[in-house]
């Protein structure tokens, strides 16, 4: 047994406690149990336990995803306040973030991220970009967008560099935004 193994057994079996919530059953317990242990043991099998299957051992991680739920809640009401005001302020554009990674967890997490934050969406990853689709103006900031790059790539042992690089719309989509 390696550590990530065992890393992956304790997130696992700490994961079905919170969500179960049951401490006193034993027919769930071990139910609970024999599913953790099947899941590592075929993790185990399959040969894919490496640091990519478990990220849970960088602590960077940890900070990493609490600050992108601050900025989720930034973004969330930023986009409600555009939506819910009477002019409907919204300003769609698309860009292109390119990006250089060591590994494909680092751009997956920056890509995941990117489409959770409200009101931007990482829509098509080729050839070291990503096409992110955003429906504000305040939202298209590239620092922004490096800095979410670096505190990701940081957070997977990752080292990321970015560039920025507008689309301009076709006349059909400008006429659809102008109505």
């Amino acid at each position: 047994m390696n550590k990530y193994t065992i890393t992956l057994f304790v997130v696992l079996v700490i994961y079905w406690f919170i969500l179960s919530g049951y401490f006193d059953h034993t027919v769930l317990l071990v139910s609970g149990a024999i599913s953790v242990l099947i899941v590592v043991g075929l993790a185990a099998r399959m040969k894919i336990l490496d640091d990519e299957t478990a990220p849970y051992l960088h602590v960077k991680s940890i900070w990493y995803f609490a600050w992108l739920f601050k900025e989720i809640i930034k973004a969330n009401v930023a986009v409600v306040k555009a939506v819910l005001s009477p002019d409907m302020e919204i300003s769609p554009s698309v860009f292109y973030v390119k990006m250089k990674h060591d590994t494909d967890l680092g751009r997956t997490v920056f890509a995941n991220s990117v489409t959770l934050t409200p009101g931007t969406i990482s829509v098509r990853m080729y050839g070291g970009q990503m096409m992110v689709h955003s429906l504000l103006e305040e939202l298209t900031d590239i620092a922004g967008f490096q800095d979410m790059g670096i505190r990701a790539g940081k957070a997977m042992g990752d080292k990321m560099t970015f560039e920025h690089q507008d689309v301009k719309p076709s006349r059909a989509t400008k006429k659809k935004l102008k109505k």
